[in-house]
């Protein structure tokens, strides 16, 4: 129970920036006393630091406490179909570091080999006294990797080796930390949640646009996963402009804007390279972007007639200017359909950017050992 009420004290901190022992106490249910205990013995794990006295007409000046960003460091690995990167986060989810390359399709070995010398390149420049405080390495990547060979154009038996593969074994292993692993789109769901506005919705539908498109369906502040299909959004059956049907995932994925790139002699790998800035010529850019808002705008009207989400988030890993355009075209494809009987989502923008699914990864080590659902 003290531990309990320990991790809703930092989750409540987290949610509003800063709180005093009073306001905890209220929204809590705690007693002031408990609520103190609690408190005092969070700044001496240095979790917790102590702000300004908050002077009022009456009684003692309140203290608003906040979280300590040394206090805890997390790690996180994202696997991706074109590129891996592991970034160094600190108690406020910022990134202190980070290591990335590219590759043309991820394989067991290449992967393992890079977390491993990442993991000790990011780590070794780290106080002792930070190194004692990494609580953990989360991992985000593609579940069924083998599956993905055709796709990514790549011989199944080159794909193969994920069957047997268990990186969460070997990293925890060969650095002696806990290791969580999480599907990728859902980790980046998870870092809207941990990392996005404090009042943000409580019932949202998030969409992921990487190499694939994914997401997730939160529900109540949390990620509902069902038995395991529920936030799958890449499967989707949507209509397409050659009235055919397609999965979502061959609409609104970046391997499509890849693909043409290529197909119109470009060179595409500088896709992958940086997400601030693209060297995509606007013709084809303009074709995507309408595609793939086709493909979500129907996405979401399916989704809506089953669960009534106050709003869709759309992040990705695309520069912002480009997540905007695909935004407003998804605003643009929602008035063209049908919505009798269904009340129109608000469609915003994923606060958390490109960075989603390595912080997702990050936010897994964090969640389980600091926080509730607050």
């Amino acid at each position: 129970m003290r531990a309990h009420n320990q991790r809703l004290v930092l989750s409540l901190v987290r949610k509003h920036q800063a709180l005093a022992k009073s306001e905890i106490a209220r929204m809590t249910g705690l007693s002031a006393q408990t609520v103190s205990v609690i408190m005092r013995q969070l700044e001496s794990d240095g979790l917790l630091l102590r702000g300004e006295p908050v002077r009022g007409k009456v009684g003692q000046p309140s203290v608003p406490m906040r979280l300590n960003p040394d206090g805890a460091y997390f790690l996180g690995l994202k696997v991706g179909r074109r590129s891996a990167e592991l970034v160094l986060t600190d108690f406020l989810g910022q990134v202190r570091d980070r290591a990335r390359q590219t590759y043309s399709y991820p394989t067991p070995d290449a992967t393992l080999s890079f977390a491993n010398s990442s993991l000790n390149d990011l780590i070794s420049p780290m106080p002792q006294a930070a190194k004692d405080r990494i609580s953990g390495l989360g991992i985000a990547m593609p579940f069924y990797l083998w599956d993905w060979a055709q796709t990514l154009q790549v011989p199944q038996e080159k794909m193969d080796a994920w069957r047997t593969a268990d990186l969460r074994a070997d990293l925890s292993a060969a650095h002696d930390i806990p290791v969580s692993v999480q599907n990728d789109a859902t980790a980046a769901c998870g870092a809207e949640l941990v990392f996005g506005p404090p009042d943000g919705p409580r019932d949202f539908l998030y969409f992921y646009v990487g190499y694939f498109v994914g997401g997730g369906v939160v529900l109540n502040g949390s990620i509902y996963s069902g038995r395991g299909n529920a936030g799958a959004l890449g499967p989707l059956p949507v209509p397409v402009a050659t009235r055919q049907v397609k999965p979502l995932i061959d609409v609104a994925s970046l391997y499509v804007l890849e693909r043409a790139m290529v197909a119109a002699g470009h060179d595409a790998a500088l896709l992958w390279e940086k997400s601030e800035h693209w060297n995509v010529p606007d013709d084809l850019l303009t074709d995507w972007i309408e595609g793939a808002a086709r493909g979500l705008a129907h996405a979401i009207v399916s989704s809506c007639s089953l669960i009534d989400f106050e709003c869709v988030k759309i992040d990705g890993w695309m520069p912002v200017t480009v997540k905007d355009r695909l935004i407003a075209e998804v605003d643009n494809q929602l008035s063209k359909l049908n919505l009798t009987g269904l009340e129109r989502p608000r469609i915003d923008a994923g606060s958390v950017g490109p960075d989603a699914r390595a912080l997702g990864a990050a936010s897994l080590p964090l969640s389980e050992r600091y926080l509730v659902e607050a």
